[in-house]
């Protein structure tokens, strides 16, 4: 496979490219090396051909701050003012954040309750005249025109804004910027696709694609303003450097969990154990800050609500799983139930994530085949969704209402325990009344207190295989769907079922059981614990049960990390997401840096040439360049630094060449500020083809010294690639120089960039290497 890229350049092996001009080619696998190539520095004006090149056009993002003349003289005449203006826009962004999420989970909630409770209100309305088959097609109709519209506005509009949604999210809070994730098109199918999908009766959550709206709005805001729309207040150019817009995404995904559990402070710890890879105490204060906000926006919401305004089914979202009416106390017996709940958890969420990995790689070589093949997997499994939904409860036998029930028996008029679906009066269908209701209805039911003999054992294993199975088959198809609530259901479902076991010797409620289930099996397939046990706590208002929901967490997770990752972790994986890990890779201490660094390198010298750096920006899709000072510039050959492709791009295009090789930095400084060569928004950056550049001007020359970072980070190449590779993600790099340990050699060998640490790449340099599992 020969490419036209070098394999140490800034981005070795040309595989960190720009993203305007490779944005038609982002996701691709990457190549493994088959080769380990030589470094060696050369031409920048040679033709350069590497056979078995690593290419992977996913990009970086640049968190370094980049330490060059522009910088320093920028920061030395920085005001008290400007920097009480960029700490007052923080917060204020912050606040926006928040609020603006709150919003949309608002509207997330209403626009869902109020098309599912239409959509089944229809169909109980049929079902009480008789009329079962125009309730079903009723039914079935309703999901599939809805279910259709969610998916062409994935296909169509923004493919990017399918599944939860929280693995883009965390891989771009690790350094990775893949394509168009954050971008206003998938914001707008993320919020509407999601209120379509879950409308529909899908097995599917409306609570991870929260995740990704939070973080979509908070990038829309931390774009730093807009020369395209005039939107270049100049307070808003502090924000145009991917640091700051990460901190604002960590808000947004931490504000997108409270709003959709009504959880603020599991929004905080979800973001701190899962979402971000770098922390520090000023971001917790922000993201609480968000997530306070958003509390009080639902408040304000479930107030209004509550009097009505909401729609006929308006207030069914906003209200939480509360279970705290339930006494609290538990026995030997009890903790038995629960460790035994851990193990079924852990085994189950194994098992869960296991097949999910599978369909997913099925459904990606189907999706490969064009937009309507899309659309065309969700309409069928809509239609089978569908046709369990209202077809198994016909399987169920009919129960007599309960003479103590504190709500209506049957219920026909909205959602509700008890549903009349084909009984007679005074009986009710159990399998219907968690079919023919909203996921977060169905929720409701399994955790309903004081309703032990509500549901039949038979019931809940017949609903704990459906939910299973539809979710696993759910997720992956091309609408937003998030993997909270399918986990939910079934933990609820086997949690209820291991408490009717129990149930003659156990003095904790059934809907306690129910609540520790879902709370095993979501352990098990996220392998969260702080984040999850305080979310739980939250959403269902009973502290008491504190002690056991920590003690089903940490055995679920335990015994699910002896099978394989957390379902975010593998579906990073799998979507080829370059993710640095925290730890290194066992197998990385037998290699130093020097033996996973390829080549050539592309060079420039302090003063270089136009065509040169033309030639090199036109070749390769290197992200940076180091750059060399010879005599006389210096007394010997030494590194100066190390130069951007966008700022070559800003350098170029301002035109400040010379016919001389002179240094020519006053005359830089004096005509650039820091600001022209900040990062663009959303990819609007300059690119080679908007470079006018005369045949003439070719052989001029252009100082390179006031854009060049004087301070890269190095190691010594001899140094341990793990060791690399620890300070490589706690840092934050994108470009790592690789230095010689010997004088009387060129001063730079190599560059590491984060594919290098890949799995794919190391082993693919040395195959003898056996990985440890």
């Amino acid at each position: 496979m020969n490419r036209e890229n070098s394999n140490s350049g800034n981005e070795v092996d040309g595989r960190d490219i720009e993203n305007d001009e490779s944005s038609d080619s982002k996701d691709t696998e990457i190549y493994r090396l088959s080769q380990p190539l030589l470094t060696k520095r050369v031409n920048t004006t040679s033709q350069i051909a590497i056979v078995g090149s690593n290419v992977c056009p996913i990009e970086s993002l640049d968190y370094e701050i980049v330490e060059n003349d522009l910088f320093n003289q920028d920061w030395r005449s920085r005001k008290k003012i400007q920097i009480f203006q960029y700490v007052i826009l923080k917060w204020v962004f912050a606040m926006l954040i928040g609020l603006l999420t709150g919003l949309a989970g608002i509207f997330n909630n209403i626009a869902v309750e109020n098309l599912s409770g239409f959509k089944l209100l229809l169909t109980t309305n049929l079902m009480t005249e008789h009329k079962y088959f125009m309730a079903f097609f009723a039914f079935a109709g309703c999901n599939v025109v809805l279910a259709a519209a969610a998916a062409a506005l994935c296909a169509f509009v923004a493919p990017a804004a399918a599944g939860s949604g929280i693995p883009e999210v965390k891989a771009y809070l690790n350094g990775v910027d893949a394509y168009s994730i954050l971008a206003p098109g998938t914001l707008f199918v993320k919020i509407f696709g999601s209120v379509l999908g879950v409308s529909a009766g899908f097995v599917v959550g409306k609570e991870g694609p929260m995740v990704h709206t939070g973080a979509c709005i908070a990038s829309l805001l931390g774009q730093g303003g807009s020369r395209k729309y005039h939107l270049t207040w100049k307070w808003l150019r502090y924000f145009k450097n991917d640091r700051d817009r990460r901190d604002l995404i960590t808000c947004g995904a931490a504000a997108g969990v409270a709003a959709a559990f009504r959880a603020p402070v599991g929004g905080v710890l979800f973001a701190l154990e899962e979402a971000a890879t770098w922390w520090r105490s000023a971001l917790l204060w922000r993201t609480f800050f968000t997530t306070a906000v958003v509390a009080i926006v639902l408040r304000a919401f479930i107030q209004l609500c509550s009097t009505g305004r909401c729609g006929l089914f308006g207030e069914g979202g906003l209200i939480m799983y509360d279970v705290s009416a339930a006494a609290v106390t538990y026995s030997g017996a009890d903790i038995v139930a629960v460790i035994l709940l851990g193990i079924i958890g852990g085994i189950f969420g194994s098992l869960y994530n296991y097949f999910v990995d599978k369909v997913l790689r099925v459904y990606s070589i189907i999706n490969e085949k064009g937009a309507a093949f899309k659309v065309l997997i969700v309409i069928i499994i809509s239609l089978l969704t569908s046709c369990c939904a209202y077809g198994l409860p016909w399987f169920a036998m009919c129960i007599p209402c309960p003479a103590d029930a504190s709500v209506s028996c049957p219920n026909t008029d909205g959602s509700g325990n008890y549903k009349s679906f084909q009984c007679p009066p005074g009986y009710y269908n159990d399998l219907a009344s968690l079919f023919l209701n909203t996921n977060d209805d169905a929720i409701r039911n399994l955790l309903s207190t004081s309703t032990a003999k509500e549901f039949n054992i038979s019931t809940l294993f017949i609903f704990f295989v459906a939910v299973f199975c539809l979710g696993i088959i759910t997720y992956g198809i091309a609408i937003p769907s998030g993997l909270f609530i399918p986990v939910i259901l079934a933990g609820a479902c086997y949690g209820r079922l291991v408490g009717r076991l129990f149930e003659t010797i156990s003095k904790l409620d059934t809907g306690l059981f129910s609540l520790l289930g879902a709370a095993s099996f979501l352990g098990g397939t996220m392998r969260m614990t702080v984040s999850l046990c305080v979310i739980l706590l939250e959403l269902t208002n009973d502290l008491l049960l504190l002690p056991l929901v920590m003690l089903v967490l940490l055995i679920s997770k335990s015994v699910a990390d002896i099978f394989n990752k957390g379902v975010y972790d593998q579906i990073v994986t799998l979507k080829g997401f370059p993710y640095m890990e925290a730890h290194a890779e066992p197998y990385m201490r037998q290699l130093a840096a020097l033996d996973v660094v390829s080549g050539p390198l592309v060079t420039f010298s302090g003063i270089e040439k136009v065509g040169n750096i033309l030639h090199a920006l036109r070749t390769t899709g290197h992200n940076g360049f180091p750059v060399i000072d010879d005599p006389p510039l210096s007394d010997a050959s030494e590194l100066c630094g190390l130069v951007l492709r966008s700022h070559l791009l800003v350098l170029l295009k301002g035109k400040v060449f010379s016919k001389d090789r002179v240094l020519a930095g006053e005359e830089i400084l004096g005509r650039f500020a820091a600001f022209d060569f900040a990062k663009a928004g959303s990819g609007k950056g300059i690119k080679v083809d908007d470079l006018d550049i005369e045949e003439e001007e070719m052989d001029m020359y252009i100082d390179l010294h006031p854009i060049t970072n004087t301070s890269p980070y190095t190691v010594v190449e001899t140094m341990s690639l793990a060791k690399a590779a620890i300070l490589f993600r706690q840092l934050g790099l994108r470009h790592m120089c690789v230095v010689p340990k010997s004088q009387g050699r060129p001063p730079i060998v190599g560059i590491l960039t984060r594919h290098d640490f890949m799995p794919e790449h190391v082993l693919g340099l040395y195959p003898r290497i056996k990985p440890h599992k």
